[in-house]
């Protein structure tokens, strides 16, 4: 974890420093270089956006944003086997809900198929292209390394009119899958073996979601991504560092199909997160698999997952601009994220009244059937939040840890004998603990003293300790779904040997509790609503909540690790 710490102080000195992209394009707006700057996000639909997708599309929206320009919204869809319409659809709204808007720049790699195809016709008319018969575990083998050169194809040689009636007959879809591929024709002992002559073009029997079956061959993401980005007249493609060793492939097809106005490519480092995964082929295999209820299950740390748990788009923007744009690589404490969510939530988040593991108290000096109303603060944090009023009966619900029967010296809750504050309402004193056959307390007994109407002392005594409650004749039935982090190792993929990533996974990640009772006023609450239940932590209400079944989602707890972290280190 001090390594963690350490590596974020490193990137939080650098952002407050400057930002280095926003500097490069400083620098390119005041050379007249660019008289508007034009960027993009351009995700592959393929799976759902997690919170490093997050991560890039602040940055690439924020920059067009900071700097007047304009910020496109492009899929790269350059396979059809693994990409679908739910994605795109889902990205879309993952764009929307964070709070961006590309306004009418919505573009597809797949609308661009017709002129890659002509490029790649003209590279083969120059020489510079050929169609393979190799399959791809022998392009892989002929490859070579880094410290060696790769071997020629046998079908490098090929005539331009052979090439050229090959990939006609590609495009036709006479050959089988597999049977030929395009390749660029570079340099087998170039020293970044990603120019080795690679794959352009593959054929794919597979219906498009965007282009149906007018195409049988595809391009390859490193072929399509560098002309998309040119045809939009994007300025500054901005790529995380995975990419970096792929610029020069990108720079040779512009060079090679004679483009002149070039995007310039800048990386930068991705997320990495503790205490969960961020591939999406592993995202994939959890959703595949069952290891969780979908795409959207709030344990994910997809935006979809994290919008369904009750994450605000306020505190996720917030978290990317505290973690800023750095060139190396590092690991961000979760904890992190949590801490903009806490700060986010206390000042907008109304708070109620709310009991996971209710334990009935009964206060027995209390009139029969007489009910009042108490009034309540909504968010001390906001002024403007306003009052509600809580009803107060005879029988209440106190949460179970609220009270020992021999307690500690320091528990400053309700104990035999001990008087504790009940919020916004009375001071109690228990009298009697009742208990079942087995010795388990079923319930406990109180007196309230009359005279603390509101929760204060007319003589002015004083109490240590505060509880939340609920009116039993008053509340409300709910299941609430108690979330922790999918994994308990910061770093999942660091396993023993003959175990995975599956392996790290936390057994209590979700646990449900269904009858917990909570104050009435929450049954004006809809789907998505976001509170806080005082002393638990922020909840939200969950989508499966229908009828008399009110599912609550628990966000998070109100105990800030980041925070006492940093206490720690001042």
């Amino acid at each position: 974890m001090t390594e963690i710490r350490n590596l974020l102080n490193e990137d939080q000195e650098k952002t407050a420093a400057g930002n280095f992209i926003k500097d490069i394009i400083e620098n390119d707006l005041a050379s007249g270089k660019h008289q508007k700057i034009v960027t993009r996000f351009p995700p592959e639909p393929n799976g759902y956006l997690h919170i490093g997708h997050a991560k890039s599309i602040c940055l690439n929206f924020g920059l067009a944003k900071t700097f007047g320009g304009q910020c496109n919204l492009r899929f790269d869809d350059t396979n059809p086997e693994k990409e679908d319409v739910e994605y795109v659809d889902s990205i879309q709204n993952d764009v929307k809900w964070l709070g961006f808007d590309w306004g009418g720049n919505l573009f597809y790699a797949s609308s661009y198929f017709q002129q890659l195809y002509e490029w790649a016709v003209k590279m083969i008319k120059e020489g510079k292209a050929f169609v393979c018969c190799q399959t791809l575990e022998e392009i892989r083998r002929d490859r070579g390394t880094a410290k060696g050169a790769g071997a020629e194809s046998p079908w490098r040689n090929r005539s331009v009119e052979e090439n050229l009636d090959l990939f006609e007959r590609m495009k036709k879809g006479e050959f089988k899958e597999g049977e030929y591929m395009l390749r660029a024709k570079i340099d087998m002992a170039h020293p970044n073996v990603l120019l080795r002559d690679p794959v352009m073009y593959r054929i794919k029997h597979s219906e498009h979601h965007n282009t149906g079956n007018e195409w049988c061959i595809y391009p390859t993401y490193d072929y399509a991504h560098g002309q998309s980005d040119a045809i939009e007249g994007i300025t500054h493609s901005i790529c995380t560092l995975e990419f970096e060793s792929h610029r020069p492939l990108y720079e040779w097809f512009l060079e090679a199909i004679g483009i002149e106005k070039k995007p310039r490519q800048i990386e930068f480092a991705r997320l990495n997160l503790t205490n969960t995964v961020m591939s999406k082929r592993l995202l994939l295999k959890l959703v595949k698999e069952g290891f969780v209820k979908g795409w959207d299950d709030p344990r994910m740390p997809t935006i979809a997952g994290m919008r369904r748990r009750g994450y605000t788009p306020e505190s996720i923007r917030d978290f990317a601009e505290r973690i800023g744009v750095a060139k190396r690589d590092s690991v961000v404490s979760i904890n992190l994220l949590e801490h903009c969510l806490r700060e986010d939530l206390n000042k907008k988040a109304p708070r109620y009244m709310g009991v996971i593991d209710p334990l009935k108290v009964v206060i027995t000096n209390y009139p029969d059937g007489q009910t009042e109303e108490f009034e309540a603060v909504n968010n001390p944090e906001d002024e403007n939040s306003g009052k509600r009023k809580v009803p107060f009966s005879k029988t209440l619900y106190i949460e179970r840890d609220d009270f020992m029967e021999t307690p500690p010296s320091k528990f400053h809750r309700l104990a035999p004998g001990k008087e504790v504050r009940l919020r916004a309402a009375y001071y109690i004193t228990c009298t009697d603990v009742i208990k079942d056959a087995g010795g388990n307390i079923t319930e406990i007994h109180c007196t309230y003293d009359p005279q603390t109407k509101g929760g204060w002392s007319a003589d002015g005594r004083k109490v240590k300790g505060t509880i939340h409650w609920v009116s039993a004749e008053n509340s409300l039935d709910v299941e609430v779904r108690l979330y922790e982090h999918l994994f308990n190792a910061e770093d999942p993929m660091i396993c023993e040997e003959g175990k995975t990533f599956l392996d790290n996974m936390n057994p209590d990640s979700l646990k449900t509790v269904r009858n917990a009772k909570a104050e009435i006023n929450i049954k004006n609450l809809r789907c998505g609503d976001r509170f806080q239940f005082e002393r638990l932590g922020y909840f939200c209400i969950d989508p499966d909540t229908g009828g008399n079944n009110i599912v609550i989602n628990r966000i998070v707890t109100l105990k800030d690790k980041w925070a006492k972290i940093q206490r720690s280190e001042e």
